[in-house]
């Protein structure tokens, strides 16, 4: 069935992972999105490794479901295409720094002009506005500007950054909920507007909880390992074999979850009655509750603990590949290369009982919708086979004559 946004048409300029991901999300739900690329663009070009079925499996992972066009945006030629197609399309994307697109001729207050229902969104590390704007950022740049960084990682250890780009990712989520707050928004005024979203103000967004702690205390909040800063227990404790995580724990269980872990004594403690007298004293609580989690295996406590508080292994990356409520959720799915093989990858995971969208096509070969696109925006095949011979646009990574490699 056909997604949610089957009918909206997206042209992609982004790169990277922050604009990148956020289209996918949208190519997932049922968009039309044209990833325009470098006349050219080859496998290891457009992103790092591992190269699997000799593919960039970054890359992969993040354009499924999309059109590839090879394009020169410097080419005359080529900019007037655009501003052909533009009216035609619902949203661009684009995550360079602030004013590039300006100079290729494809920001918002020109492009708009042809298209007055035109949703133009810019993903970049700072916005378009304040005084770090021109900067250039990645993630690591916006978990360590954003203060996520300093609450990672343990007590007394050094900065760490999150295990996974939050900082790019972030960005991209936010963009596509800006999109798609423009579109609902259209729907109704009839006129396009333009969406600015910064990856640093997507991480001071994320960090509402330890924002309003600070504002509030003037507390700095601090890295807390593998536990809650307020909350305890709220973390992970090891078993005989392994980590499990709880959760849950509140005051009147605690007296039942002491028992349960066959540690009655903590029960009585006064140190650890309440709530927040367990955070305070948690140096003393933990190797207590440590000695009492390691008698026994993760299974027997996911048995014991099952009905007393929220509690689950701590997986690794190939564990929760083959958790089956991971599976039972329909969250990985095998799509196929343009090489011939597949690759399995993270599902969204939106659920609509309707029109469910979701990873259905892999990512394209490179230029592979290169001679569908200019036909979409009125060129003839003269004007075709002259623009890919003059290398203005291409329809696979190897120039006119020339074999790659």
């Amino acid at each position: 069935m056909p997604g949610p946004l089957s009918g909206i048409t997206i042209l992609d300029f982004t790169w990277a992972l922050a604009g990148p991901y956020g289209t996918m999300v949208m190519a997932d739900m049922g968009a039309d999105v044209w990833k325009i690329e470098t006349v050219f663009q080859n496998e290891q070009r457009r992103g790092g490794g591992p190269y699997v079925h000799d593919v960039s499996t970054y890359f992969f992972s993040v354009n499924r479901g999309k059109k590839s066009v090879m394009l020169d945006l410097k080419s005359p030629e080529v900019r007037q295409i655009i501003y052909d197609l533009v009216p035609h399309v619902d949203v661009v994307n684009e995550n360079f720094q602030p004013g590039t697109m300006k100079k290729l001729g494809f920001d918002y207050e020109t492009l708009s002009k042809l298209n007055p229902r035109l949703i133009y969104a810019s993903t970049s590390g700072f916005g378009q506005t304040g005084p770090y704007s021109p900067r250039g950022a990645v993630d690591i740049i916006a978990q360590g500007i954003s203060g996520v960084m300093s609450l990672t990682g343990h007590v007394g250890g050094p900065p760490a950054r999150a295990g996974y780009s939050i900082g790019d990712m972030g960005g991209g989520l936010w963009t596509t909920v800006g999109v798609l707050s423009a579109l609902v928004e259209r729907n109704t005024s009839g006129k396009g507007q333009y969406v600015d979203v910064a990856m640093l103000d997507a991480q001071i967004a994320f960090l509402e909880n330890a924002i309003v702690r600070y504002t509030s205390t003037g507390e700095i909040p601090e890295p807390v390992g593998f536990r809650h800063p307020i909350g305890t227990p709220h973390q992970a404790v090891p078993a005989s074999d392994g980590w499990v995580v709880i959760a849950g724990v509140k005051d009147n269980n605690w007296a039942l979850f002491c028992g349960s872990i066959d540690a009655d004594h903590l029960a009585v403690d006064p140190r650890f009655l309440k709530a927040a007298d367990r955070t305070t004293y948690y140096d003393e609580l933990e190797p207590l509750m440590f000695e009492a989690f390691r008698k026994k295996t993760m299974n027997e406590w996911l048995e014991i603990l099952a009905d007393i508080c929220w509690i689950g292994p701590m997986n690794n990356i190939a564990q929760a590949v083959a958790d089956p409520q991971v599976n039972a959720r329909d969250m990985l799915r095998d799509l196929p290369t343009w090489t011939g093989g597949t690759l399995k990858v993270a599902n969204t995971p939106v659920k609509l009982s309707r029109t469910p969208g979701g990873a259905e096509r892999g990512a394209p070969k490179p230029g592979a919708d290169t001679v569908d696109f200019l036909r979409k925006a009125g060129v003839d095949q003269t004007k075709i086979d002259a623009l890919i011979a003059a290398g203005f646009a291409a329809t696979g990574p190897e120039a006119p004559g020339v074999r790659e490699g």
